[in-house]
């Protein structure tokens, strides 16, 4: 396709041939990180509010940050504890903001397991800042739930009798609560149960806070028992790093968050990019092209115009031809893809989805199984390609 995108020059190409590095093992830890940096210093932002924003005709509420300073976050709570149940991709990111945040911040995760050995490379302190699950929750006021979906509903029978009265239960998913008849959560009736479900994962989280940016996060309320459930929902928001939120339910947030996964965020654009990819390759083209033409140009060159504008602001960028067959074929895939995301829709609504997701992330084998399954993406043609397209990048560092 001809467009803005950057092609390879045969002079690039030599080069490459005797420069490129040896591939580094890939690593699957959504955690792998450099070791725990100093506390970054956020940047100051413009002063922004809460607002009601028109989107597309339906008007909506947006919380934004600059309603919590510092100052205030710390006044509202000086007498919380936030234990960080979990220390995942999202504990990792929202516990390390809230920490940098100055709020008083533990993690209760299984002692000398892996969780507990990433918290104490990022600073944790055992008998400080954190502690065995059971006793992190018994000191915490704000219990924070971010174990993986699998495991609250495997250790909610420990869990469930120490959210005692007056204690806030903070979940960053619907998950558990919506689908409680497979997992058996149901909360306690004295107490406020909230959630913030940053739009990213917890890398992103961590990512945009260190850069001054801030995640959009979604906020939701389950049970409001002290009348102020929505309001500690966007205090704790600010506080884990968001830059804005908007409303909306526990279930909507795991209908939509589910569905978006298994659809263009993750499980169809993997199924596109390969069954362009094997068009090509079929058809004669090299791995280089075919690639090139799949995913390099969309990742570097037009999803970012998409990012900062808009579709039609990326469609101008590229060239009329380009623009015409774009237009032309946009409606075709769109009605060969709707009854499938539909059935898509309908699994996450009727629990196939979850029962799946619990079965597989449930498994003692789970760690072994998932690793399999990434290796086998990891040795597809079209990604063995990408890291010899990836490295010939100006800013490429090695895998």
């Amino acid at each position: 396709m001809a467009s803005i995108a950057s092609r390879l020059s045969s002079r690039s190409l030599r080069a490459l041939a005797r420069r490129a590095p040896r591939a580094h093992a890939a690593s699957f830890s959504l955690l792998a990180r450099s070791p725990a940096a100093p506390r970054p210093s956020v940047q100051t932002l413009p002063a922004r509010g809460v607002k009601t924003l028109n989107f597309a005709g339906s008007e909506e509420v947006v919380y934004e940050r600059n309603d919590w300073p510092l100052a205030k976050l710390h006044d509202y709570f000086k007498n919380d504890t936030l234990a960080l149940i979990g220390y995942g991709s999202q504990g990792h990111g929202q516990g390390l903001n809230a920490r940098d945040n100055g709020l008083n911040v533990i993690v209760g995760v299984r002692k000398d397991g892996e969780s507990w050995r990433q918290a104490l490379e990022d600073g944790w302190i055992p008998g400080e800042t954190l502690f065995p699950i059971e006793e992190a929750i018994n000191r915490g006021t704000i219990i924070m739930n971010l174990l993986s979906d699998a495991a609250q509903s495997q250790t909610w029978p420990t869990v469930a009798p120490l959210i005692t009265k007056g204690k806030t239960l903070y979940f960053s998913h619907g998950f558990s609560i919506v689908y409680k008849d497979d997992t058996h959560v149901i909360p306690p009736p004295d107490v406020d149960v909230i959630l913030v479900a940053p739009k990213g994962s917890g890398r992103t989280v961590r990512t945009l806070f260190k850069e001054g940016r801030g995640i959009n996060s979604s906020i939701a309320v389950f049970q409001d028992v002290t009348g102020k459930a929505k309001e500690k929902a966007v205090a704790l928001g600010v506080a884990i790093g968001s830059g804005y939120m908007y409303e909306t339910t526990f279930q909507k947030e795991v209908y939509s968050d589910l569905y978006g996964e298994r659809g263009v965020l993750m499980g169809a654009i993997q199924g596109l990019f390969c069954a362009q990819y094997k068009v090509l390759r079929a058809n004669g083209h090299s791995p280089s092209e075919a690639f090139n033409e799949t995913v390099e140009e969309a990742t570097q060159s037009l999803y970012p115009l998409i990012g900062q504008k808009g579709m039609d602001y990326m469609y101008n960028a590229c060239s009329t031809t380009a623009r015409r067959g774009a237009l032309d074929w946009a409606p075709i895939f769109e009605k060969a893809n709707t009854p499938l995301f539909e059935k898509l829709y309908e699994s996450v609504k009727n629990g196939t989805e979850t029962r799946k997701s619990l079965e597989f992330n449930g498994r003692s084998t789970y760690r072994q199984d998932l690793a399999k399954e990434l290796k086998e993406i990891d040795d597809q043609e079209i990604w063995r390609a990408g890291k010899v397209v990836r490295s010939l990048r100006p800013d490429y560092k090695a895998e």
